[in-house]
């Protein structure tokens, strides 16, 4: 699964990678982070009546079809292999894909601690080796309530590990390569729906590195037994590592 990602970019710097106007509001809910949690409101890229745009999403899908958005349980990711077979996922996937943007994404291995056998969460950062902005793959749907209120919400696809994952989960999200975007926005359906099939396969992980961290981003220490994002965070971008550049 994926969830906790990082942005650490500062608006100035991704602009270039994003089309269309910007959300009302976006500075309100837009700063740079080492973690972006379930449930905060996530920049994404989509496209709505034929045009490119930049929105805001709760991390937490609400399906349009929902009655009473306190009663679901919102799921954070979905998984790339049943996307079609589930009813949450079936619309937005046809029509509503989008791309969160992110430098950097979290994944937890499970540990046992030799000396009281009790079992912990060590965290990974996984991330390019140049540092740079890559896209996840995600769906997203609006919610509209009996009143007109609405609710725009999100999840992140998931898909098999690579050999660079695969030590650590059993999971990685999907990662859309650069020059695809405009493809997999597009509402598609039949063979250019199949055609996007091959984007939801284990990515190469080449240019990429993994980090293995003493705790996440603005702890101090891993507590055997606690899983580390349960702790307050100090959301502050030097709080990561910097990047290991390419050999």
């Amino acid at each position: 699964m994926c969830g906790r990602y990082a942005l650490t970019t500062e608006m100035e710097a991704l602009l270039p990678r994003l089309q269309g106007p910007l959300p009302e509001g976006w500075r309100q809910h837009y700063a740079p982070r080492p973690q972006v949690r379930p449930g905060e409101p996530v920049l994404l890229q989509r496209q709505e009546h034929g045009r490119l745009e930049v929105g805001l999403a709760l991390w937490g899908l609400l399906p349009e079809w929902s009655r009473d958005p306190l009663e679901r349980r919102r799921p954070i990711n979905a998984r790339s292999e049943t996307v079609m077979e589930k009813a949450s996922f079936r619309g937005p996937w046809r029509h509503r894909r989008a791309l969160l943007p992110a430098d950097g994404f979290y994944e937890w291995q499970s540990r046992t601690d030799q000396a009281t056998g009790k079992t912990w969460k060590q965290p990974w950062l996984f991330r390019r080796r140049d540092g740079g902005v890559f896209w996840l793959g995600g769906l997203w749907d609006r919610w509209i309530g009996p009143d007109g209120s609405e609710v725009e919400s999100c999840v992140v696809l998931t898909t098999r590990p690579n050999e660079l994952l695969a030590r650590v989960h059993d999971r990685m999200p999907v990662v859309i390569p650069d020059g695809l975007e405009e493809a997999w926005l597009e509402p598609a359906d039949g063979p250019a729906l199949r055609a996007l099939e091959p984007l939801l396969e284990p990515w190469d992980p080449a240019a990429w590195q993994a980090v293995k961290l003493e705790a996440m981003p603005g702890e101090t220490s891993i507590v055997p037994g606690t899983h580390p994002a349960a702790a307050p965070v100090l959301d502050s971008p030097e709080l990561l590592p910097p990047p290991t550049p390419p050999p």
